[in-house]
């Protein structure tokens, strides 16, 4: 089995609704998403001769998806008055609703499922929300 690994990252704010702690205020964090890309076989001829993919390819579509919610405020549906979120929004706030929890366990398969509709058999990803704490998604 050969495997790529390739990581991006995003910065962004966030809070868990619901949550009896910290992680009930908004906060941000400096995500990181390290995406492995599995294969039985190698590319046997042409350019991608000796290759799963090309590094430039899956960098670049991890990067795309990672810079999707970069410096965003990211809140669960349902979980802002629509007071608030009118008040964010005439603030110019960039803000992302999303339809799970933010957390780093969630946002591992939420990039798991992407990445495989791009195309690429994803072996895992693996989402830190600090560099000592992530969440890993497999299938």
């Amino acid at each position: 089995m050969y495997i790529l690994k390739t990581e991006a990252a995003f910065d962004s704010a966030h809070f868990l609704s619901g949550y009896k702690g910290k992680c009930s205020n908004l906060h941000g964090h400096r995500w990181v998403i390290s995406a492995e890309i599995a294969s039985e076989k190698l590319v046997a001829s042409g350019q991608l001769r000796g290759m799963i993919t090309d590094f430039g390819d899956i960098k670049r579509d991890l990067k795309n998806l990672a810079d999707e919610f970069d410096h965003a405020f990211i809140y669960e549906k349902g979980t802002l008055k629509s007071a608030t979120v009118a008040a964010l929004n005439e603030e110019n706030f960039r803000l992302i609703e999303v339809d799970f929890r933010p957390t780093a366990e969630n946002f591992a398969e939420y990039f798991y499922n992407r990445l495989s509709e791009i195309g690429y058999n994803v072996s895992s990803v693996t989402v830190y929300e600090t560099p000592n704490n992530s969440a890993t998604f497999m299938d």
